[in-house]
């Protein structure tokens, strides 16, 4: 949909929607549905990654293969979740909490998150996400789980 044609309030919402059903299908395990949220050449990035951790995923290819093992080792609820509305209504600030488990170590896995979401006509096109990567180390066991995790490297 042309966005001339959009306020900037339906903008917005379309944009916050995105970000809502990232969150719906991560948690869900759905990740064929999650990678549909993305623009064909989205990125991902992990700016507090830990070393060794890639710095960033694109490409929906790229990402799908990075996700498709998260719901087989983590199980989560996202909370709290709290926007930021900023000038750009296609720029989606959020904050939010996950409360679950490693599903192997059976430690908790409760973190902490800021995402700065761009989109483009609803597509996700570039995704920082801010966590903490000492949650991530306590509930794998090992900084070697984590980013065994992380899958190839760019």
């Amino acid at each position: 949909m042309n966005n001339n044609k959009l306020t900037a309030g339906a903008i917005r919402e379309r944009a916050q929607e995105a970000f809502r059903n990232h969150l719906k299908y991560l948690s869900g395990g759905d990740i064929e549905a999650w990678i549909g949220l993305w623009h064909e050449d989205g990125i991902l990035e992990f700016p507090y990654g830990p070393a060794g951790f890639p710095e960033y995923k694109q490409g929906k290819a790229d990402m799908y293969e990075y996700m498709l093992n998260f719901p087989k080792h983590f199980e989560v609820q996202f909370t709290d979740l709290e926007f930021h509305p900023a000038v750009d209504p296609e720029l989606v600030i959020a904050e939010f909490k996950s409360t679950g488990k490693h599903r192997e170590t059976g430690n908790p896995y409760n973190q902490t998150y800021i995402s700065v979401v761009e989109t483009k006509d609803g597509l996700i096109t570039r995704y920082r996400d801010f966590w903490n990567p000492l949650v991530a180390i306590e509930s794998t066991g090992s900084m070697n789980e984590v980013i065994q995790f992380s899958g190839p490297q760019k």
